[in-house]
């Protein structure tokens, strides 16, 4: 029975269980998927995903995780962080929302999978340590402030192209702005704002996301947000406009081409190393350099192009037959044609301004000149595919997941942090017992049967968390429900998301992130050693400037931090002690200001003694025999030894021969078992001596002191009574 509820853990639950915790179960499940519905909406276009794919993030994630960890409370599903992640590690392979980026995302997801499943296996859950607290302090709260900001395009009404850097592309949001905010779109924005807000502060019992979605939908319903007309390009009343829309889809249809040529010879280059071609690789070397070229030229003018035409502002003019034309703002009063500044016929016929302002809606693919769309509106989620995702494996390309494997490490690692910092605070409130390889296990399980429904990275989320707690959830079958609610949406309520606004899912996003902003962590970690201050900032301020590649502000973090640890275990402690006062302890005589002996050193190692820290004991052993011409007699305390290897055991005796050929002689107190076993091996306890090795430094004080000290002129020895310590 032990081995099945090992393979199969969630059968643990339905020990003892009755029809009152199903209730409880069932009403919390309910509630966490009223929550999860639009967050998992938001945190999917935060990843660079089409809405929806959020819900298909919420559909089986959820019930996985919660069948195969540990935790019974934890909620898992799409998360911001991790959608931050997933979005940075996918912009340099494909364009946010286009079908290779999904593929893409999907195979991260997979990948994620994969790697936390493995090491839950192999029960390597430690190796997240290698993120220590301090650098993922600095590296939330600069995500969280990068998520923020990230919203403000959607708030704000504007749309432009992602920049190098994300603090230049908020930058040109906000000239965007300054151009042109539509109010609509921010109203709809601080009013879902308001609204979580005042509930949450308020009345935290109801959920303060679905309210705050149902009653801007209804909103932008009654008041038709949206407002997009598909014209003909000639219902734009400006030859350069017409013009320019022309140019963009000419140089827009030279990228596929190019794309394609690019893949070629990719693959070229490829079948040239493998029959170790030299000249075929450098020109296939070549030719990829030349393409990669031309493509970036490419984008750069319809970069151009693009934010030219996103920023024209037009007047609609609607004729007595319902159709409309366009005019740039300023010539609309005469009526300007720009290929003749003669008064446009349509003027006369009737025709009034709608009073909205149209702009022309540009993506990344050509504008079709039959149905151009001018939008005079806000924008809202859209059509939702109804139905749950068919499921499949998702194709495997080997040259993407090697340059894919880094950030799966990454996200695994961050993901896996996040739930298990989550369920441990859960924990502590239930008494539950966490198994954090467990826990990867059922994360890893989550992800790759999520990846085969479509799904990207997920992770456990704090805010659905606690609501599963404040529901009072009493097993993992809350989620298991989540994720039915989930499936019910998916296949019978998908149109009432159709105008859910934009903005909206931006708000949630920014209310949600709040959260992860600890101001306190970076004061905690100084107190704590001012080096993990520093550390926790310039991880902080490294994520920030490489943004949105957030994968280097990890690096910095995680390179300081094995920066630090080397150093500090190639230069432990190594205190001189002194008696303290009265008190029958030992402490260092440097940093108490305590009198030592003229003729005995108690020097205590603290770390374990090897290859990179052996030279630095011998070295402070021989700068203690340089300045003490009176010592006599050297104690290793060994306490803090608790390993050694054989650089170690060779410097030791080393020492035993430069201190006893001084003329002086050294011991040992405290040696652990396995320090001695080693001893034992090499055969240095026969160096050292009968009589050299004590079980407490008390034990030797005692000893020795009496023989140092014969003949000895010391006025007041301070271990003069350490005999009274034994």
């Amino acid at each position: 029975m032990q081995i099945i509820t090992k393979i199969l853990p969630f059968l643990r639950w339905f020990k003892g269980y009755s029809l009152d915790s199903f209730k409880i179960d069932f009403i919390a499940g309910i509630t966490v998927a009223l929550v999860l519905i639009p967050q998992s909406m938001a945190y999917a276009q935060l990843a660079g995903m089409p809405s929806y794919y959020g819900l298909y993030a919420a559909f089986l994630p959820p019930m996985l995780a919660s069948l195969f960890g540990s935790s019974r409370q934890l909620a898992t599903g799409p998360v911001a962080v991790v959608s931050l992640m997933t979005a940075a590690s996918l912009e340099p392979l494909a364009t946010a929302g286009s079908e290779g980026y999904i593929a893409y995302a999907i195979l991260l997801a997979l990948m994620v999978g994969v790697f936390q499943l493995s090491l839950g296996i192999l029960r390597l859950g430690i190796v997240v340590n290698f993120l220590s607290h301090p650098v993922v302090n600095g590296f939330t709260n600069a995500a969280a402030i990068i998520i923020a900001s990230s919203q403000f395009s959607k708030l704000f009404g504007v749309s432009v192209d992602s920049a190098e850097h994300h603090y230049e592309t908020i930058i040109n949001v906000c000239k965007a702005a300054a151009h042109y905010t539509h109010f609509p779109t921010l109203f709809m924005g601080i009013l879902s704002f308001a609204i979580m807000y005042f509930l949450k502060k308020f009345y935290p019992k109801i959920p303060n996301v679905l309210v705050a979605v149902a009653v801007t939908i209804l909103i932008a319903w009654g008041i038709r947000f949206e407002h997009n007309n598909p014209s003909p390009i000639s219902a734009i009343k400006s030859a350069e406009v017409q013009a320019d829309i022309h140019e963009f889809n000419r140089l827009t249809a030279q990228l596929g081409p190019l794309a394609d040529q690019r893949t070629q010879t990719g693959m070229n280059l490829d079948k040239a190393k493998q029959v170790h071609d030299p000249i075929g690789i450098l020109d296939a070397d070549h030719d990829l350099h030349v393409i990669g070229v031309k493509m970036s030229h490419i984008k750069h003018e319809i970069g151009v192009y693009r934010a030219k035409l996103r920023n024209l502002l037009f007047t609609g003019i609607k004729g007595e037959d319902g159709t409309m034309t366009f005019y740039l703002k300023g010539t609309e009063l005469t009526g300007v044609n720009e290929s003749s500044p003669k008064i446009d016929a349509s003027m006369n016929n009737g025709a009034v301004s709608d009073g909205r302002t149209w702009r022309i809606k540009v993506g990344n693919r050509p504008i079709d000149v039959e149905k151009v769309m001018m939008t005079g509106g806000g924008a809202v989620v859209g059509t939702v595919p109804k139905g749950v995702p068919a499921l499949g494996i998702p194709k495997i390309e080997f040259n993407v997941v090697m340059k894919l494997f880094p950030f799966a490490a990454i996200i695994s690692l961050l993901g896996f942090m996040e739930a298990i910092s989550i369920a441990k605070a859960m924990a502590a409130k239930t008494g539950q017992r966490l198994d954090p390889n467990q826990e990867l296990i059922g994360q890893g399980l989550a992800n790759i049967i999520g990846a085969i429904g479509k799904s990207y990275p997920t992770s456990g989320s704090f805010s659905r968390s606690a609501v599963n707690l404040q529901a009072g959830a009493v097993t993992g079958l809350s989620s298991v429900f989540t994720s039915l609610v989930v499936v019910i949406t998916l296949l019978f309520f998908t149109p009432l998301l159709y105008h859910l606004p934009q903005s909206v899912l931006a708000s949630v996003i920014m209310m949600a992130v709040i959260g992860l902003i600890n101001v306190s962590g970076f004061v905690h970690a100084w107190r704590a050693q001012w080096y993990d201050g520093v550390i926790s900032v310039i991880t902080f301020i490294a994520t920030l400037i490489f943004a949105p590649h957030l994968d280097k502000g990890i690096m910095v973090g995680v390179v300081l931090s094995l920066c630090v640890f080397l150093y500090k275990s190639m230069r432990p402690t190594v205190p001189s002690l002194s008696r303290h006062g009265d008190e029958d302890v030992f402490r260092c005589a440097v940093t108490h200001g305590l009198k030592e002996c003229e003729y005995m050193d108690l020097v205590r190692f603290d770390g374990p003694l090897f290859f990179a820290n052996a030279s630095y004991l011998e070295d402070q052993i021989n700068d203690r025999l340089l300045k003490k011409p009176t010592l006599k007699h050297i104690i290793i305390v060994s306490n803090g030894i608790n390993d050694i290897d054989a650089s170690g055991e060779e410097v030791i005796s080393l020492l035993i021969d430069n201190v006893r050929s001084s003329g002086r002689d050294i011991s040992f107190s405290g040696v652990n078992e396995s320090v001695y076993k080693v001893f034992e091996r090499t055969h240095l306890i026969a160096k050292i001596g009968d009589g050299h090795i004590y079980p407490t430094m008390a034990k030797a004080v005692c000893s020795i002191h009496p023989v140092t000290h014969k003949e000895g002129q010391e006025v007041l020895c301070p271990l003069s009574n350490a005999c009274s310590l034994v």
